[in-house]
């Protein structure tokens, strides 16, 4: 009798090669999935934050007679005298050239974890320590729309040293938003001083500053605002609005040169359509 032979299979050389092929095309297909899925991830995340962010300010007004957090209460400080403000919506400090403690700050007590969450999206900010470079550290990358309800900038008629104190100090009451689905409160931001690094800062600018109760689109008394939303969503940022309500929206096309001689798109920064201050203001 003889044994049957066993017969032993293998892969040739042009077998495996053709495999190889096959799996790194299948890699190629799928990886920008994957990587769209993970960013995907990350902007729910971020919009999670922006959401605590604007129930915590909604909190805040319920608990005191309406009125929302103080965006930067002590900033006409800085304005006057050139130094660094101690007083944020997202913190408190004792020096100008430390970040802000997030703990002592007027949400805190209305945060998860008494702090600001920062962006997920790995937004590489400086943190040098120095004022003049990193002055609003510790906000996440998130900004708040100062002028129109962390203020009272809108009014007409700040002339004088004690109403710029005031008008810092004093904010927009919740019955004076006509449209609070239309009117911005939170959204991502950064800033830009020499076009190679970002800085945290904690203000959404609208494109034109409010000067005695209207928005100057000439710009010839203060200039205009650089612009601070920062598209850092595969080209959105999240916006979160006074009702509540969180969105995104893409960059519009208008860029500038701002004061440090930056182009503002290379850094994602800019503004939504329309370019005005109508999704800002209380109108």
């Amino acid at each position: 009798m003889f044994a049957k032979k066993t017969k032993s299979f293998a892969f040739s050389l042009v077998e495996l090669l053709a495999v190889i092929a096959i799996i790194l095309l299948l890699m190629g297909i799928l990886m920008p999935a994957l990587s769209a899925a993970k960013a995907q991830g990350r902007q729910f995340a971020c919009k999670s934050n922006i959401r605590q962010l604007l129930l915590a300010n909604i909190g805040y007004s319920i608990e005191n007679d309406g009125f929302y957090v103080p965006a930067a209460s002590d900033l006409w400080v800085t304005l006057a005298l050139g130094q660094g403000g101690y007083y944020r919506w997202h913190g408190k400090r004792d020096r100008a050239d430390e970040p802000f403690d997030p703990k002592k700050g007027p949400l805190a007590e209305y945060l998860a974890d008494g702090k600001v969450k920062e962006c997920p999206e790995r937004v590489k900010f400086t943190q040098d320590q120095s004022w003049s470079i990193n002055f609003e550290q510790g906000c996440g990358g998130y900004g708040y729309n100062m002028q129109y309800l962390g203020s009272r900038l809108w009014q007409s008629g700040i002339t004088t040293p004690a109403a710029w104190r005031d008008a810092y100090a004093k904010t927009t009451n919740t019955v004076e938003v006509r449209r609070p689905d239309m009117t911005l409160m939170f959204c991502d931001t950064a800033f830009c001083k020499s076009g190679q690094y970002l800085v945290e800062y904690s203000f959404a600018e609208p494109p034109y500053f409010v000067v005695n109760g209207k928005p100057d689109t000439s710009g010839k008394i203060f200039g205009f605002p650089l612009p601070s939303i920062h598209f850092r969503h595969r080209s959105l940022a999240n916006i979160g609005w006074a009702d509540g309500h969180i969105d995104a929206r893409e960059m519009a096309d208008f860029d500038i040169v701002n004061a440090y001689g930056v182009k503002s798109t290379n850094m994602m920064l800019g503004w939504f359509e329309p370019i005005d201050n109508s999704l800002f203001d209380l109108e």
